[in-house]
């Protein structure tokens, strides 16, 4: 019973954290108002967004999105994977951490990017113009909201497909090989049907994520009203004039009501994946393909790629926060300043919102992992029923987007009585932060607890060792670097978060994510590029302080 204890605490705490906030999401949505007016059980919410066109454009742009990016990002991941794991390609190991960028810089910050760099006035759209004539490309339009979606989110298909090839011997391919196959017959007929399960899996996952993008489309899309449902929410109180969030409650119900079944097809799928590579056989020796004369059309492929995604975007922000103005006629070298950045450090809310996101990102995420350890032990060696419960439960928070997820922890803290005091504190932003990441973490956390032999445990107990002393003394010493690895990746993660915080932003919680939304409705565009400058500053931080320790990116 003792032993039992603390497990059915951690689980108890966990469920509780998990499912308060979605109940209030829930509740709220089936009022008549907001929490703080006079309301009644009712459906008019539903009814009000059912009736709203707004609702239904937001819908059908999401669901473009959502296929947009599917099509876009898993072909162009699954090809990126084998050419980088497969073949001979030259510049392999220096390609592979430039390729996973776009997951660790804030979307916000890298639609930002693309505004300066590929608007009307934009750096390169200008430089075009001067050459060509003219700009054939309208970066706020749907497609190009699409196009870069799908672009930016070729990572996410990269690091499962790889990790699956990975996984698999290379007789099969040799064999096509020898028998006269094209590397790209090899890749089309052979390697990538041979991971088609763990591509079945990120493409729901990619298809799910364009249901709750956020940043791009705020960005992107706003100039021209191109609403998706997450900006559809969150401009419901700006639409309405009024608190709506009874409102944003109904709408984000809808999107978990679609998002929720794909995270249980996500699970479903990812049992299919391992056993498929298992199936394979590990220990067969793998031989790079000879790309021949095709390596440099491979290399371009990707040199293409990460100029289009990370180059354009990331160099338009570093050069928008050193000019004052830019645009035709103007000679940067005569505009360069480092005003913007004095400004930001001349206030003290920027400068609050450095330091907390620095905070959020070192204790908070090293909080995190200890926590996510806590209920990575309590299903660690275990198969039983509450083991299956906690994996239902770590999945259920990536169902529900960030912005709404932040909203909900609001409410939390507003309406149970002893968080109160802690509402305007940053626990509660590291409180949302840890639920919206929770699959995430726990997803580093069993990584590292899969890589400890069951005979070390075993030799504890058989010595008379209790679970908790055998996991404090043995499992947990010995993941120690699979912990530190952990906490590194936590922080990039964390840093890059924006969406989240939105409705915890008050004075004294400010962090960099969330200001640089706020400061991005107010047309505050200078001190947005500094701040989306020092954001990427810190994330590069964390990538090469991870990078030096040996966290590999792609486990």
């Amino acid at each position: 019973m003792l032993q039992t204890l603390p497990r059915r605490a951690v689980v108890a705490l966990l469920a509780l954290s998990v499912f308060f906030p979605i109940g209030l999401v829930l509740y709220q949505s089936a009022l008549s108002g907001p929490f703080f007016m006079p309301h009644a059980l009712s459906l008019e919410s539903y009814a009000f967004i059912f009736n709203d066109p707004d609702f239904w454009q937001a819908a059908k742009n999401t669901m473009a999105v959502a296929i947009g990016m599917s099509a876009i990002a898993i072909p162009l991941g699954a090809i990126l994977a084998f050419i980088m794991v497969r073949t001979d390609l030259p510049g392999r190991k220096w390609l592979e951490t430039p390729i996973m960028i776009p997951i660790f810089v804030s979307p916000v910050v890298l639609g930002f990017g693309y505004v300066v760099s590929l608007g009307p006035v934009g750096f390169f759209s200008v430089g075009f113009q001067n050459i060509f004539g003219s700009v054939p490309w309208n970066i706020y339009s749907m497609a190009s909201i699409i196009v870069i979606a799908g672009l930016t989110h070729v990572p996410h298909v990269y690091l499962y497909s790889s990790s699956a090839l990975r996984n698999l011997g290379s007789d099969v391919e040799e064999a096509a090989r020898l028998s006269g196959a094209s590397p790209f017959r090899v890749a089309r007929d052979v390697s990538i049907p041979m991971v088609s399960p763990a591509l079945l899996y990120v493409g729901v996952l990619v298809f799910f994520l364009g249901f709750e993008i956020f940043g791009l489309p705020l960005i992107l899309g706003d100039p021209e009203g191109h609403l998706v449902l997450t900006t559809y929410l969150y401009k419901l109180t700006n639409k309405l004039g009024t608190p709506s969030y009874h409102l944003m409650a109904a709408v984000a119900t809808c999107i978990i009501a679609v998002t929720f079944p794909l995270v249980l097809l996500q699970r479903f799928l990812l049992k299919s994946a391992q056993r498929f590579v298992a199936m394979k056989g590990k220990s067969a020796r793998q031989r790079p393909l000879t790309l021949g004369p095709w390596k440099w059309v491979a290399l371009a492929l990707i040199v293409a790629w990460l100029f289009i995604t990370v180059i354009v975007p990331v160099a338009g922000i570093a050069l928008r926060s050193v000019v004052s103005s830019w645009g035709q006629g103007i000679n940067l070298l005569e505009v360069l300043t480092l005003d913007h950045f004095r400004a930001v450090f001349q206030e003290d809310t920027m400068i609050r919102a450095i330091i907390n996101s620095i905070l959020i990102g070192t204790l908070g995420g090293a909080l995190a992992v200890g926590c996510y350890l806590a209920v990575g032990l309590a299903t660690h060696r275990k198969n039983d029923l509450i083991s299956r419960f906690i994996d239902y439960i770590v999945l259920t928070p990536r169902a529900v987007p960030g912005l709404m997820a932040g909203l909900a922890v609001f409410w939390v803290f507003l309406f149970v009585p002893f968080l109160s005091p802690a509402r305007s504190t940053l626990f509660s932003v590291w409180f949302a932060y840890a639920i919206v990441w929770l699959a995430y973490g726990m997803r580093l956390i069993q990584s590292a607890l899969m890589q400890v032999g069951p005979e070390l445990e075993e030799a504890g107990r058989l010595v008379g060792a209790s679970r908790a002393r055998v996991s404090r003394d043995i499992t947990v010493p010995l993941i120690r670097n699979g912990l530190l690895g952990a906490w590194l990746l936590v922080f990039m993660i964390f840093e890059r978060e924006y969406s989240t915080g939105v409705y915890l932003l008050s004075p004294g919680t400010e962090v960099i994510g969330a200001q640089i939304v706020s400061l991005w409705a107010s047309g505050a565009v200078d001190v947005v590029a500094a701040l989306s400058l020092i954001n990427m500053a810190l994330v590069g931080i964390g990538l090469t302080v991870a990078l030096r320790f040996g966290v590999k990116l792609h486990d």
